[in-house]
């Protein structure tokens, strides 16, 4: 790109130890807004390119300014009877002037606010870039957060890894700069298998070219075109499918400067290890990528080197050796785990949290929950199996072994393999498949985008570990405050939601809590009641004040509150809002003094004027009772032109007592109505 007067390349590497690289992608993200902030806090913002690799930091702008933008800096001072007495000076306007950098003589006024007060306009120093760089990049670097840093040599400063070199040109000259003890140079380091020794640069061009002939593909998104199209050609002549994980393909394309992507096998006895032993071992250890032949783990698996050997040869046998032993451990542990068999009683050795016992306690609990639980939903429960006491013990079992798991060797070595690893000793075990589907699937959903239980028997078992982390915690005053959530009781909260949203279960969340209360030592039930209601608002995408409506008439059914939701939000949703607004509120103002709970009488007779006899006729014809709410809506909604002209042409107050009292019974039962719906007054449009 060709550049302007004002303007000149710029080429930034900043040369590090390898990074490690979980901290670092994690504040990837931000890196190049934080560049472009520190670029806008000096007046030298522009389009600059980011790259990097496990050794460097580049960014590189084709036209970046040689001095800061342009501004008009204004400075506004004291009302002009404050800054001069006796038509001199005083104190303020001397301080302004200071402030300014002017003398009396130029000073001007301005009326701000009715006042005429002391101004200054003044263009702000355009300062050369090149005296400015220095400090850019120091608050730059300092701004990265990438967790914890470490300090090298005397130094003070600290960055995620000692920095080794920085390299910094300007319209093709050196900037010489001198950061966290290194002092920069027209010097780059290429790939080790080719070289130790500095490399010297003249340009941004020239840096590309030393870069691309000496084993360093900068640009990370060609890094991993290179990655996937090597990949592509493994599964196309070894006929297999690779498992692209994601997160495995940016750790592995942070971690290298020409990466290959090779081939290797072991042996296939190994595959008797439940698959997620095998991918997870590879994974976490090697950072190996799992292959399938169909729908089977084949004993083959995608490694991607960052050497330059032609011969790959002792590459693949190195990582097969490597490989085959930590698979033999995971073998041992396997054999061993099931000679062993669930010892859920074990788990009396492990402390869930300080206040709330052991991880038996807490199974213990749970089943207590499962027992709860299983009544409240006896119904839905005969709909799947007639036999209600072997889907009662299945429960049961099922809840007792859940976390048995964790006291296996495996889990031990891979702790994200807990209830994975249930599930298939269950399998080997002969236990009942729901049992060992409820094991494996206790924890769903465990993200914003997890998958939820695949049947009611895993969705009550998972109910119950949310239920008991929830009600456990608020019990020891363990509570989300702010953004700090260390237990995940918010991801608990929206599973909750999402399990009885999903399984159209009826859970009144008000006397459902009440009944599990007894198990905890002390509670407040409105404290964690409040914290499931808010998560519904985050969970549900619906106005706001629709959901503080529903709640406002007192419903907890989460189905109901979630059915009422969206009966409001397609029924208001071609409504007239402003005019529908007003009839809520002058609804809500007049029964403001009647009791809601009371018989409400209407008497007939005592019905004279024709507005007020089509009002009560319309809403007698109304539709109100079923869980169609949004026919009932409907339906009420349609008295909204026959109010407003009962509004218009009948005094409610009435100086005839009966009179007032049947109007406000007629307007009181309309309001009422909503009510069973939704608390008409507190939507907002």
């Amino acid at each position: 790109m060709a550049t302007t007067s004002n303007t000149s390349p710029l080429l930034l590497e900043i040369g590090t130890e390898e990074l490690p690289a979980i901290p670092f992608l994690t504040e990837l993200p931000n890196i190049k807004g934080k560049f472009q902030q520190v670029l806008k806090a000096n007046r030298l913002l522009c389009e600059f390119d980011f790259f990097y690799t496990p050794r460097r930091l580049v960014l590189i702008a084709q036209d970046f300014p040689k001095s800061q933008q342009e501004e008009t800096l204004e400075f506004f001072g004291p009302p002009l009877s404050i800054a001069y007495k006796d038509n001199a000076p005083t104190p303020a306007a001397l301080g302004f002037f200071k402030k300014c950098g002017i003398t009396k003589e130029e000073v001007s006024t301005i009326t701000k606010e009715g006042k005429e007060i002391l101004y200054c306009q003044k263009q702000a120093p355009q300062i050369p870039a090149i005296n400015l760089l220095e400090q850019i990049i120091k608050d730059f670097l300092e701004s990265l957060h990438f967790g914890k840093t470490m300090r090298w040599g005397s130094l003070k400063e600290s960055f995620i890894r000692p920095i080794s070199w920085i390299l910094c040109l300007l319209d093709n000259k050196l900037v010489p700069l001198n950061l966290y003890g290194v002092e920069s140079k027209a010097q780059t380091f290429v790939h080790r298998n080719i070289s130790f020794e500095p490399y010297d640069i003249q340009n941004i061009p020239n840096y590309f070219d030393i870069l691309c002939h000496n084993g360093v593909i900068l640009d990370q998104n060609k890094r991993k075109e290179k990655i996937l199209a090597e990949i592509q050609q493994i599964e196309d002549t070894k006929g297999i499918k690779v498992e692209l994980d994601s997160e495995l393909l940016e750790e592995i394309i942070s971690i290298t400067e020409y990466p290959t992507a090779l081939f290797g096998e072991f042996s296939e006895h190994f595959l008797e290890i439940p698959a997620p032993c095998i991918i997870t071992s590879m994974k976490v250890n090697q950072r190996y990528f799992a292959t399938y032949q169909g729908e089977r783990l084949y004993n083959g698996f995608v490694l991607v080197s960052n050497s330059l050997a032609q011969d790959s040869k002792a590459i693949i046998e190195g990582n097969i050796k490597v490989l085959r032993a930590r698979l033999e451990d995971a073998l041992f542990f396997y054999h061993n785990d099931l000679k062993a068999g669930f010892q859920p009683e074990r788990l009396k050795e492990v402390i869930f949290v300080e206040g709330l016992g052991s991880m038996w306690d807490k199974t213990t609990r749970e089943r207590k929950i499962i027992q709860i639980l299983s009544q409240l939903f006896e119904q839905q429960l005969t709909e799947i199996e007639p036999n209600l006491a072997l889907l009662t013990e299945i429960l049961e079992q099922a809840t007792t072994l859940s976390k048995a798991d964790l006291m296996s060797e495996m889990v031990y070595e891979f702790t994200e393999l807990q209830g994975i690893m249930g599930y298939y000793y269950a399998k080997a075990l002969r236990y009942d498949d729901r049992v060992a589907l409820a094991i494996k699937e206790q924890y769903l959903p465990n993200s914003e985008e997890s998958v939820l239980p695949s049947n009611l028997i895993s969705a009550l078992v998972a109910l119950a570990y949310k239920l008991d982390n929830l009600m456990g915690l608020f019990s020891v005053a363990k509570i989300p405050s702010g953004s700090r959530d260390p237990f995940a009781l918010r991801r608990a909260a929206n599973g909750v939601i999402k399990i009885i949203l999903h399984f159209n279960l009826p859970f009144n969340l008000k006397t459902t809590l009440e009944k599990l209360a007894p198990l905890y030592q002390s509670f407040n039930l409105e404290s964690l009641e409040n914290f499931i209601l808010e998560r519904l608002d985050s969970t549900l995408e619906f106005n706001t004040s629709l959901l503080r409506a529903v709640l406002a008439t007192g419903e907890r059914d989460l189905v109901q509150i979630f059915q009422k939701l969206v009966a409001l939000d397609s029924t208001l949703k071609n409504q007239d809002k402003n005019l529908l607004s007003q009839t809520f509120k002058r609804l809500a103002n007049i029964t403001k003094e009647v009791n809601l709970n009371s018989a409400l009488e209407i008497k007939e007779h005592k019905l004279l004027a024709q507005e007020e006899i089509e009002l009560y006729q319309a809403f007698n014809a109304c539709v109100l009772k079923g869980e169609d709410y949004s026919a009932r809506l409907e339906s009420l909604l349609q008295l909204s032109p026959i109010l407003d002209r009962f509004f218009d042409k009948v005094l409610v107050n009435a100086p005839d007592e009966d009179f007032k009292n049947n109007r406000k019974h007629l307007i009181a039962k309309i309001y009422k109505a909503f009510l069973e719906i939704a608390d008409i007054k507190e939507i907002s449009f």
